[in-house]
Parts: structure tokens; sequence; C-alpha cells
């Protein structure tokens, strides 16, 4: 799915996330799969369900790491087509 950046990402009720010394362990309860987070992916996780829009929480990330910012997209758009794929998000124009 080509996401925008004008979107927002939401947590559907039907995903948990346990985060324990700075990694993740998100659970999709509809499929009882289970995924691993590494400390950047966590950190992308919360800039993404915290921000008002992809695109706020790609400009909060580019200034916390030193990254190129085409490296950045393209690692957000493929980390949210992940969550989407696995059902732990939503993307909502609100």
């Amino acid at each position: 799915m080509a996401v925008s950046f004008s979107l927002r990402v939401l947590v559907p009720s039907g995903t948990l996330i346990n985060v324990t010394g700075g990694e993740s362990v998100l659970l999709n309860v509809n499929s009882e799969s289970y995924y691993g987070l590494d400390e950047v992916g966590t950190r992308m996780w919360a800039a993404l369900t915290t921000s008002q829009s992809v695109q706020a929480a790609y400009e909060a990330l580019l200034d916390e790491y030193d990254v190129d910012a085409e490296v950045l997209r393209r690692d957000l758009l493929e980390l949210i087509d992940q969550f989407l794929e696995r059902g732990l998000v939503e993307v909502s124009n609100s």
C-alpha cells in the first residue's frame, strides 16, 4: 500500500505493545502473532503512533538520528507497510 506522509498512524485495539529495555514486542491479539522491534524500531513505532502525521514523525526522527533523509523516508514507509500487512496499525486522514 502506498502510504501518504499526510496520513496518521493509529494503533487498533487488537494491538498490544510491551517495551522493555528500549526494545519492544508487539502482539496482534486477533492473529495471535507477535513481532519484536529493536531500539530504533521501537523509537520509530513511538514516533509514528504519537505524531499527528507520518510527516511529523519523519521530521522528528530526522532531527534525532544522523541518517540520510531518503534512507529514513524509505525505511519508514517499509516499516509502515510491514505494520499494515501484519494488522498492527491502521492509517487515517484525521
